[in-house]
């Protein structure tokens, strides 16, 4: 239970009021568009108790906001001329015979001038953990009083508009949970194809891809490039330097090919110090271009920033570029790109060996 009892108007602790208004603004209602479902609920309101003017209320800082109304034709008036903030005050049921005879209301402009109000009767709309937050209220132009059944069917009708609240408040809770659900299951996605150390795609998931691009390809989009990389004497750098050092390189690397392929390439991470990539829409050719963009970007660029006493740390790397086509076997292409990277290291290291148009038609016959 809450305090709500001990309070009184104008009286309320100010940790108190703070509560009321976070619960009602929890319920992301204020200041929303009319809707259906509350202006039924006015109409009904109006109907059965017989009254010219209908409205669903919330109690806000310094203003009473409608969030529907029949027979007012404003959607807020200031705090200090609410009849409904005094009526939040009271558990159940508030009535007002005659508004010029209660010394609460008799100086109200609403009363002593237009439009005259001289009935009023609210029924509370309390939030799930018992805050007021509001009526639904009904007013008249004369006095008057409310029947048993009005008075009964008042209340029920404010039960109804905080059903419907507490409903929409459900179905928001619902979509944030599906959308948290939905980025928890991308970023397990992401993590489940991604290689840890250096944030490029893992084997398989690189694997994927390329038999994505073959697809493609067999529908007749562009042949491609397929480049295998190898680090030059990595295992040196970590038994000289250690395993921390190594991967320090190895995300170095990582970042450098980044910055030398572009946006529609695809960059993976082998496995050890072997590195992958696919060129869609690439000759060999330009594949080999882009390799000695590589080449040129590690002979000026450090991996690691060594001690004064020591230079700093540069790599070379071992290229093999092949072509890859619809009619392409991707193990026959793998195993192509590797041998050409054999190629290149046997032949000194530091170099691209590409695939010659003599060579692709001894792999085709």
């Amino acid at each position: 239970m809450t305090d709500k009892a001990d309070c009184t108007r104008r009286s309320c602790t100010a940790d108190y009021e703070s509560r009321r208004l976070q619960a009602l603004a929890s319920y992301q209602i204020l200041d929303t568009q009319p809707e259906s479902a509350f202006d039924d609920l006015v109409e009904v309101a109006s109907i059965i108790c017989e009254a010219p003017i209908a409205v669903i209320n919330f109690i806000d800082r310094d203003r009473q906001w409608f969030k529907s109304e029949k027979g007012l034709g404003v959607r807020e008036t200031p705090l200090d001329i609410s009849i409904c903030a005094h009526a939040i005050l009271q558990p159940g049921l508030f009535v007002v015979p005659d508004t010029t005879q209660d010394p609460r209301f008799a100086n109200n402009p609403l009363v002593t001038g237009e439009p005259h109000l001289r009935f009023y009767a609210g029924a509370l709309l309390e939030s799930s953990d018992g805050y007021p937050l509001g009526t639904l209220c009904i007013l008249d132009y004369r006095p008057r009083e409310l029947t048993e059944r009005q008075g009964f069917a008042l209340k029920a009708l404010a039960n109804q508009v905080m059903a419907h609240m507490q409903l929409m408040q459900a179905h928001r809770d619902q979509a944030e949970l599906i959308s948290e659900l939905k980025a928890t299951r991308h970023k397990l996605a992401e993590r489940a194809a991604t290689d840890p150390l250096t944030g490029l795609l893992n084997r398989r998931a690189f694997e994927k891809h390329l038999n994505q691009e073959v697809a493609l390809m067999q529908r007749g989009a562009p042949s491609a490039a397929l480049m295998l990389i190898d680090i030059d004497y990595f295992k040196a750098v970590n038994d000289t330097l250690g395993h921390q050092a190594g991967d320090e390189v190895l995300l170095r690397f990582a970042e450098q090919c980044q910055e030398v392929f572009r946006e529609s390439d695809v960059i993976g991470r082998w496995g050890g110090e072997e590195f992958v990539i696919l060129l869609p829409r690439t000759s060999v050719p330009d594949g080999q271009y882009a390799a000695e963009r590589l080449h040129s970007l590690l002979s000026t660029t450090p991996m690691l920033e060594q001690e004064e006493s020591r230079a700093p740390l540069h790599i070379t790397v071992s290229i093999g570029i092949c072509s890859l086509d619809g009619g392409s076997s991707i193990d026959e292409c793998l195993h192509r790109a590797d041998q050409l990277l054999y190629q290149a290291k046997s032949e000194g290291r530091n170099r691209t060996a590409c695939e010659t148009v003599e060579a692709l038609l001894q792999w085709d016959n």
